[in-house]
């Protein structure tokens, strides 16, 4: 039994052992209680519709083996006799494990919190998939760079020079990164001003398509065709957005011409006919309906209506049956449509008519 009375480090050997024996006993049994009490946390979460215990239950699951050590070493080191830097190490070891531990569970009840909102809203407004994504992301970054500065503190660092120092570095970082950060700005711009959220139909120069994803670089939009197009956020908010989700109704403007041999009793009557037309479909508001103008091979009448549907579907249904319509009522009273026609005069002298080829000449311009 002289083993036992060695002294080692300022603690004899049966020091020692009783703080392992201390420290694996404290490893267990935190082991244990957190398995026993996260067992009745779920099955009292199952029982109650409240979105707290689950919250509860989540977070005791969230506790780190390594931080049950660590509180375990703590326990096991008040049994000896310790130099006061080994004292200080194990505090501050200690503190550093329960500011980890804070880090995630204050990062699980922030980001519960959030998707339980992200859930609420997302079928009402469709931009909050978008901005809850967003929020989520930086609340994880304040807070782990706040645990990070207490850590430091923690250990000796001066974070007020440190700070200083990141700010200077920080500018260069900023330089560098020019295009980089535009674009995290241009997003953050998206998130919060809200030009269009994903699912919206927009048209950005000559491409179009559905919203895909809003990311922090880029956002991802599906065209009419299938692939996927990408912009880059900056280029994109500096581009014209036509937004076609936002769209609460269409108005539509067409054209239809007649021949000129048409009577004019039957010209007055056609702006009548298509005001008729379309007062007789649901889900259109007519506006006007004129002889707009003469036309090269025909006389024009322009047409305006609303539809009270975004649908671009609804539209097309809609202006085939006022096309169908007024095609037959066109036939019914004999109008003909125009088509591209020309007609040709001859000059006849001496009841003689002009050589076709001369005739063909003369209508060339002067430099062919």
């Amino acid at each position: 039994m002289e083993f036992l009375d060695n002294t080692f480090y300022n603690n004899p050997v049966q020091t020692w052992l009783i703080a392992l024996g201390i420290l694996i006993l404290s490893m267990a049994l935190l082991t244990i209680i957190k398995k026993i009490l996260l067992h009745r946390l779920h099955k009292l979460s199952q029982k109650t519709a409240t979105y707290v215990d689950d919250l509860i239950t989540e977070n005791f699951a969230k506790i780190k083996a390594l931080f049950l050590l660590i509180i375990s070493i703590y326990l096991a080191s008040l049994t000896l006799t310790l130099s006061p830097k080994v004292t200080s190490i194990i505090s501050k070891l200690v503190i550093i494990a329960l500011l980890i531990q804070g880090a995630i569970w204050g990062t699980s009840i922030v980001l519960y919190w959030i998707e339980r909102q992200k859930k609420q809203k997302l079928e009402v407004d469709a931009a909050s998939a978008t901005t809850f994504s967003a929020l989520s992301y930086v609340v994880r970054i304040v807070i782990w760079a706040v645990i990070l500065l207490l850590i430091l503190d923690n250990v000796g660092v001066n974070i007020t020079t440190l700070v200083a120092g990141l700010g200077i570095g920080g500018l260069a970082v900023a330089l560098a990164l020019q295009s980089v950060l535009s674009d995290l700005f241009a997003s953050l711009s998206i998130i919060l001003d809200k030009p269009f959220v994903i699912g919206d139909f927009i048209i950005v120069g000559d491409y179009l398509g559905s919203v895909e994803h809003i990311g922090l670089k880029t956002t991802r939009v599906r065209s009419l065709s299938g692939e996927q197009l990408v912009f880059s956020n900056n280029d994109l908010l500096q581009s014209r957005i036509r937004n076609y989700k936002r769209m609460l109704k269409r108005r539509i403007v067409f054209t239809i011409g007649v021949i000129y041999q048409t009577p004019h009793e039957k010209l007055v009557k056609i702006p009548g006919m298509i005001k008729k037309i379309i007062e007789s479909i649901e889900q259109v508001r007519f506006d006007r309906s004129h002889f707009k103008a003469y036309g090269d091979f025909s006389l024009n009448f322009e047409t305006v209506y609303w539809v009270e549907s975004p649908d671009y579907n609804v539209y097309m249904d809609i202006q085939q049956r006022i096309n169908l319509m007024i095609y037959k009522q066109f036939e019914q009273e004999e109008i003909e449509f125009a088509y591209p026609t020309q007609t040709l005069y001859f000059n006849q002298e001496n009841n003689h008519p002009i050589d076709i080829q001369e005739a063909e000449l003369k209508e060339k311009p002067d430099d062919v």
